[in-house]
């Protein structure tokens, strides 16, 4: 892709209030292909409304990782992307593959599947703004009659997109039912630019079975490193593209926790801060199975130094399968 290379060929997924810049920045010290930032409203973003320039500034500058936006309309979608750039984005991905209603509801997201001509006006927009690779994530289609994820990406690949990202769903379903990466090899087959199989991608296992069925360049993985920073890399040694993670266990684990969650307290802030690290530290203890009533104190304490020392007896009670 261009001058940026996909090594391992195992991406994070961009996850609305999660893969914040704490987050993406763990995932990647243990390896990664590529991260992605939270999606972006590009006309929110060129107007600065609060809390959206913040979602993109999470790694301008470094190497792996792309600022992702979203939009309807052409000039707001050419004015965010050069804005972007200009502060040191690396890559740039456009999102038409959100099926949240209140996106689609404003015609942005997955809804741009349904009118190719005009996504293409927004794809054209960005990457004639630009001098960075612009990349493209989408769905299978709207809806089970409209499948036309080969459409655009033939199309994307003529307008300039360097890669795309097929989640194997359409918009209708959600998230329901399995992904149908099966379905994402016709996107392969109409393109000649890497295509990224993504959905319902959690572990080593699922990777090595999507990667078969779609015929895939490579995979996204986003729910399954929640609570496992390591799972990207973890994923990418069992498929032969990069050394085993030293996944922490016991103090080292403590630690790895504590430092994630004084990253998002320095981010955000104490209050928000703490409010955004509870499903991290929720995660955590979840594959660390910890008893009940010391998960409760964790998740409502309000003194910051507290839940630090309460993080040190997770991997105490840690009774973790082995990866």
């Amino acid at each position: 892709m261009a001058n940026q290379t996909l090594d391992p060929p195992v991406l994070l997924a961009p996850l609305a209030g999660i893969t914040d810049l704490p987050f993406r920045q763990l995932v990647a010290g243990f390896g990664a292909g590529l991260v992605v930032s939270e999606m972006v409203a590009s006309q929110e973003m060129v107007q600065a409304k609060p809390g959206v320039r913040e979602r993109a500034e999470l790694g301008y500058g470094e190497q792996a990782t792309s600022i992702q936006l979203a939009g309807r309309d052409a000039t707001w979608m050419a004015r965010a992307a050069a804005m972007v750039e200009e502060n040191g984005a690396r890559i740039i991905d456009i999102n038409m593959g959100c099926p949240a209603k209140k996106v689609t509801g404003g015609l942005s997201g997955s809804a741009l599947m349904k009118d190719l001509d005009h996504a293409l006006t927004l794809i054209e927009a960005v990457v004639g703004a630009v001098s960075v690779p612009v990349t493209l994530k989408c769905r299978l289609g709207w809806d089970e009659g409209q499948i036309n994820a080969p459409e655009l990406a033939a199309r994307a690949e003529q307008a300039g997109v360097k890669m795309v990202t097929i989640h194997g769903r359409t918009r209708c379903q959600f998230y329901k039912g399995r992904a149908d990466w099966a379905a994402i090899r016709a996107v392969k087959e109409a393109v000649s630019i890497p295509v990224i199989a993504n959905g319902d991608i959690t572990d080593a296992a699922t990777a090595r079975a999507a990667l078969q069925a779609s015929g895939a360049d490579g995979v996204m993985v986003g729910r399954g490193a929640q609570g496992a920073p390591w799972r990207l890399a973890e994923i990418a040694h069992a498929l032969g593209q990069g050394p085993a993670p030293r996944i922490p266990q016991g103090a080292a684990l403590a630690a790895m926790i504590r430092e994630h969650y004084g990253a998002m307290i320095a981010f955000y802030g104490d209050g928000l801060g703490a409010r955004v690290a509870r499903k991290h530290l929720g995660w955590y203890m979840d594959a660390s199975h910890t008893p009940s009533a010391l998960r409760q104190r964790i998740l409502t304490a309000t003194d910051t130094g507290l839940v630090r020392a309460l993080i040190e007896d997770i991997p105490r009670t840690a009774s973790r399968e082995a990866a």
